[in-house]
């Protein structure tokens, strides 16, 4: 780490380095002109340095999701900050700050405190034609929205423990404040591990009997009716076209689990009822699955819905129950792409490793056969093609699908413990996660390929 310390010869044998400026006798051990000449180089070394940079390879940055919400702090305060794509494993170039400094070490993040001359060297680097690298400016710390229910424990959700982790601000928000436009106070949503088609997550073979299940059924029923709705299934369309919306309007929207493909599912049977009586009390549409319209998704097409209540799955978008690869060889690869030309898929895949050990969920991963055309496919798994995570414009906004629930703990089971994150403090799998937090404050370059 290349920190500047208040005397540039801490740590140094003095003598060795500058033997000019020492002379031994009993009263002193510079000389005057030997002390002005320290004094001069000690203040003007701090004056100098007036950048931190906050590295993000593997080898120097010891907290790298504690790093995220540095550089959010630093976006709070009005510092300059410049994302720097694909070096160092996409380190972040601040104003120097004495806050900053401090807030690092209080957060455990380390930093290195340059000057001006090395920052211009490092710019200068990227901005070669034969780098794959690019610098981006982020402007703002963007305002952040977690949709959840309110009673919700904070570790079912691996983003809502990665915000915290961080240390970075957000609001959670439901149906309620959906359906008043209040997203448009935000600059990125969070989908919950929700289930946009009303069929309450598919655990009814599982659970149906569970005290939990028949109390979050009962409180999911009581909010449609308070909201003007007679199904729980038409509210939560009407909650997922709203967010619809939100991203044609400009809106930033990352969704995991099993919100990706249910939110899509449920677009695409606007006007169709595909939930079976022990969902919403009266039988499906006769032929549902002719009647879907799949103009109306956004990331997935042509597929087909589980009709049958008591299978844990939603459709054949997700590859969970096709997949034949062992724990041990479940890892996923992130796309490289080019940094000067694809800006936007070359910040939400940096990290320190291109290779990201795989974990479960409801849904785990997305068959890409399923895939829209122009949606990109950012991580593939190798062994089977199976896609995990992707990303897409829609109108005026972007969304990004991460399958999966926990990066951090393959096969996340009801009841089981929280991740403690303090024990996965250089997490790529939950780096992707915090890329996609910031990318609502960089200043956008248009996407080529």
């Amino acid at each position: 780490m290349m920190m500047i310390m208040t005397s540039p010869f801490k740590n140094l044998n003095q003598e060795k380095i500058f033997p000019n400026l020492f002379y031994k006798n009993n009263s002193s051990l510079f000389s005057l002109k030997g002390l002005l000449f320290f004094l001069i180089f000690s203040i003007s070394s701090n004056a100098f340095a007036s950048k931190v940079l906050i590295p993000m390879d593997a080898e120097t940055q010891s907290n790298h999701l504690k790093a995220y919400g540095i550089v959010y702090y630093a976006l709070e305060n009005q510092l300059k900050v410049n994302w720097l794509l694909n070096y160092r494993g996409g380190s972040f170039l601040v104003s120097d700050s004495d806050k900053l400094r401090k807030e690092c070490q209080i957060r455990g993040v380390d930093f290195e405190q340059i000057s001006d001359s090395m920052a211009e060297s490092i710019l200068t680097e990227i901005s070669s034609p034969s780098k794959n690298m690019e610098s981006v400016a982020l402007e703002k710390a963007p305002k952040i929205a977690v949709y959840s229910p309110k009673g919700n424990k904070p570790w079912d959700d691996a983003v809502t423990m990665a915000l915290t982790y961080a240390e970075i601000p957000y609001t959670t928000i439901y149906d309620r404040e959906v359906l008043e436009g209040k997203l448009v106070l935000y600059d990125w949503l969070h989908l919950h591990h929700e289930d946009f088609t009303g069929q309450y997550g598919k655990f009814y073979a599982a659970f149906r009997t569970a005290p939990w299940y028949i109390e979050e059924k009962k409180e999911a029923e009581a909010l449609a009716k308070e909201l003007g709705y007679s199904k729980v299934s038409e509210e939560k369309l009407a909650v997922a076209e709203n967010i619809r919306d939100y991203v044609i309007g400009g809106g930033f929207m990352f969704a995991m689990c099993s919100a990706t493909d249910s939110f899509d599912i449920a677009l695409s049977a606007s006007g169709v009822d595909i939930c079976e009586p022990m969902f919403d009390g009266d039988p499906s549409d006769p032929g549902y699955q002719a009647k879907l319209n799949y103009d109306n998704t956004f990331a997935f097409t042509n597929f087909h819905l589980e009709r049958n209540p008591m299978v844990y799955e939603f459709s054949d978008i997700d590859m969970t129950a096709k997949r034949q690869i062992p724990a041990e060889s479940d890892y996923f690869t992130l796309m490289d792409y080019s940094a000067k030309w694809d800006v936007v898929p070359t910040m939400l895949t940096q990290n320190h490793t291109r290779l990201i050990k795989g974990f479960m969920g409801q849904t785990t991963s997305f068959d890409p056969d399923l895939i829209r055309p122009g949606v990109l496919i950012m991580g593939e798994c190798k062994l089977n093609g199976e896609a995990r995570y992707i990303h897409g414009v829609k109108g005026k906004g972007f969304f990004t699908f991460y399958g999966g629930h926990d990066p951090e703990d393959y096969q996340h089971r009801v009841g089981d413990p929280k991740t403690e994150l303090e024990l996965h403090p250089n997490s790529p799998g939950y780096r992707l996660i915090l890329n996609n937090v910031l990318f609502p404050a960089a200043k956008k370059k248009e996407q080529k390929t």
